[in-house]
C-alpha cells in the first residue's frame, strides 16, 4: 500500500513536473505596478507562478518578443454576430449576383443575411424576384435598416416597398424563428476561434437572450469554450423591477468554469445617424433630439434593483442626455463596476462624473475614425460645438477605461482599436492606457480582477505572446504586429504556425 502511494506520488510529481513552461529573454509587460516588466515567466498547472525552475521544465525562447496578459474585448456579440459568419454575407460589390448565389446554396426556411450599403435603395420587389420561394430577410452592416421580401412582410404584418425603418425591421425579426442551439454553438466556436486569433481571452457579450445563455452554458459544460465569457442578460423595457427575479433564477443556472451571465443591459437610447439618440439639444442637421427609452424613476428602481442583487450594469448610452441619465441613475448604486457604452457624445459637466461616481467609461475607438463608415455622418448630426466620443477627457477627469469592438460592427482585433487610440488627434490615449483598458481595467469592471488581467504569480495563464514589443513598435504600424500565442488557463487556443510550442 506504501509503495503504491509513493509511486502514485511520484508520478503525480513528474506530471507537475511536465506541465511547467518558462518562457524567458522575453519582454513580459505584466501590468503590476509592483513589477511592470519580467524576463522571463513561468507557467504551472495553468498558473503562473515563482519559484526555482525545474529540470524537467519545458523552456520557450521568446528571443525578445513581447508577452502580455490576454486581451478582454469589454463590449461584444460573439453568439449573435457570430450568427452572421452561417449566413449570407453581403460586401457591396454585386448585391443582386451574391442573395442569388446564398439563395442557391443556403438551405432553410428563412434566407438571412447582412451587408448591403445603405446607399442601395432596394426594393421589395427585387429580392420578390431573387428569392421567391422562401421568407427572405437582409440587414446593413450595421443591422438597424431591413431589406424583405413580399413573404417575410405578410408574415410579420408590415407593408413595405423597399428599405425598412428600425422599428419596422424589428417586427420582421419577431417573426424569424430562432437559432437552433446548435446553430448558435457553432457561431460561438467560429467567433471565438477569430477572438483567439486576435489574443482575446476574456469577452463581455452586451446582449444575451435566455436562448444564448443554455447555449453558452451547455458549451462551457461541453468543454468547448475557449473564451472567458460574461454574458449581460437584456433589460426589458416593458417591465419593471418585477423581472429582476428570472435574470437571477437564469443566473444562478447557468454560471460555470468560463460562463457568467452576472450582468444587465439597458438600451437607454438608440443611434446618432439615425437621429435616435437622446440629446440635451437637437441635432444639427436635424429639428429631433433623439429621445429616451426609460423615464427615470423606473430606471433608477431598476437599476437599484439590480445592483442590490450583484450585477454589473451595463448601459448602451449614445447621446449625452441617455449619458446624463445613466449616470444619474448609477449614482445611487452601491459603488459596484458599472460601465457606461459607447459615449458618442457627453456634455462637459458629466464628464467628470464618472471618476466620481467610478462609473466605468466604454469605448470603442475606431468608431471614432475618418475610416468608420458612420464617421461623416456622426459629426454631421452631432456639429461642431459637442464633443465626439471624448475617450482621453474622461480618462484624464480620472475614471477608468474599457473598449470593446461592439463586433462585428468593427474589427475585432484589439490592435487595430488601441492603434486607432492612441493616433487620433484630438483625444490621443497613450499606449500604457490602451494595454490596461484592454487587460487589467478590463478584469476589473468584469469581476475578474482576481483571476486574470495582469502576470502575477498566482493567476490564471491567460496570456497572450506577440510578434514584437508594441512599445518599440511606430504607432502607425501597431495593427501590423501579430499574436502567435494565446493561452487560457496555460493551454493553447491559437498558435501562428510559425511559433513554435
Amino acid at each position: 500500500m506504501i509503495r503504491r502511494t509513493l509511486i502514485a506520488l511520484a508520478l503525480l510529481c513528474a506530471s507537475a513536473q511536465a506541465e511547467t513552461t518558462v518562457f524567458k529573454h522575453a519582454r513580459v509587460y505584466t501590468l503590476d505596478p509592483k513589477h511592470p516588466w519580467l524576463s522571463t515567466l513561468m507557467i504551472r498547472d495553468g498558473r503562473i507562478v515563482d519559484g526555482p525552475v525545474p529540470k524537467d521544465a519545458r523552456i520557450i525562447d521568446l528571443h525578445g518578443r513581447m508577452v502580455l496578459p490576454g486581451f478582454h474585448d469589454a463590449h461584444t456579440h460573439p453568439m449573435s454576430a457570430g450568427m452572421r459568419l452561417l449566413r449570407c454575407k453581403l460586401d457591396g460589390t454585386d448585391i443582386e449576383a451574391q442573395v442569388r448565389a446564398c439563395a442557391a446554396t443556403q438551405k432553410g426556411p428563412w434566407l438571412l443575411g447582412a451587408g448591403w450599403p445603405e446607399s442601395l435603395h432596394p426594393t421589395t420587389a427585387q429580392l420578390d424576384a431573387l428569392v421567391p420561394d422562401r421568407p427572405a430577410f437582409l440587414t446593413t452592416q450595421n443591422g438597424f435598416i431591413g431589406w424583405a421580401n413580399s413573404k417575410a412582410l405578410a408574415l410579420a404584418g408590415v407593408a413595405a416597398t423597399g428599405a425598412l425603418s428600425p422599428e419596422l425591421a424589428q417586427r420582421v425579426r419577431h417573426v424569424i424563428p430562432p437559432p437552433s442551439e446548435a446553430e448558435y454553438r457553432e457561431a460561438l466556436r467560429r467567433a471565438s476561434s477569430i477572438a483567439n486569433r486576435f489574443g482575446i481571452t476574456s469577452v463581455f457579450d452586451a446582449a444575451a437572450t435566455p436562448n444564448m445563455l443554455d447555449a453558452y452554458h451547455d458549451a462551457d459544460l461541453a468543454g468547448e469554450l475557449t473564451l472567458r465569457v460574461v454574458a449581460a442578460q437584456r433589460v426589458d423595457l416593458s417591465q419593471g423591477p418585477e423581472q429582476v427575479d428570472a435574470m437571477v433564477a437564469r443566473r444562478d443556472r447557468v454560471a460555470g468554469r468560463y460562463f457568467r451571465a452576472d450582468a444587465a443591459k439597458f438600451f437607454l437610447d438608440e443611434e446618432i445617424t439615425l437621429h435616435t439618440a437622446a440629446m440635451l439639444a437637437p441635432y444639427a442637421d436635424a429639428p429631433a433630439s433623439g429621445a429616451l427609452f426609460f423615464a427615470q424613476p423606473k430606471l433608477d428602481a431598476l437599476v437599484e434593483r439590480l445592483d442590490a442583487e450583484g450585477f454589473l450594469i451595463h448601459m448602451h448610452a449614445m447621446g449625452d442626455a441617455a449619458v446624463r441619465e445613466g449616470l444619474d441613475a448609477l449614482a445611487h448604486t452601491t459603488g459596484g463596476r458599472h460601465q457606461i457604452a459607447h459615449l458618442g457624445t457627453v456634455d462637459a459637466a458629466d464628464i467628470p462624473r464618472f471618476g466620481r461616481l467610478g462609473v466605468t467609461a466604454n469605448f470603442s475607438p475606431l468608431w471614432a475614425m475618418p475610416s468608420d463608415p458612420d464617421y461623416d455622418a456622426t459629426r454631421t448630426a452631432l456639429g461642431p460645438k459637442r464633443s465626439f466620443y471624448p475617450i482621453a477627457r474622461i480618462a484624464a477627469s480620472g475614471a477608468r477605461i474599457t473598449a470593446g469592438s461592439d463586433w462585428n460592427s468593427t474589427s475585432m482585433n484589439p490592435l487595430d482599436s488601441i492603434q486607432a487610440a492612441v493616433t487620433r488627434p484630438d483625444q490621443r490615449m497613450t499606449l500604457a492606457a490602451m494595454l490596461a483598458a484592454y487587460t487589467k481595467d478590463a478584469a476589473w469592471a468584469a469581476r475578474e480582477d482576481a483571476l486574470d488581467g495582469t502576470l502575477e504569480a498566482g493567476k490564471a495563464a491567460d496570456l497572450i505572446v506577440l510578434s514584437r514589443d508594441l512599445f518599440k513598435t511606430k504607432p502607425l504600424a501597431l495593427s501590423k504586429v501579430r499574436v502567435l500565442l494565446t493561452l487560457l488557463d496555460g493551454k493553447p487556443v491559437y498558435r501562428d504556425p510559425s511559433f513554435s510550442w
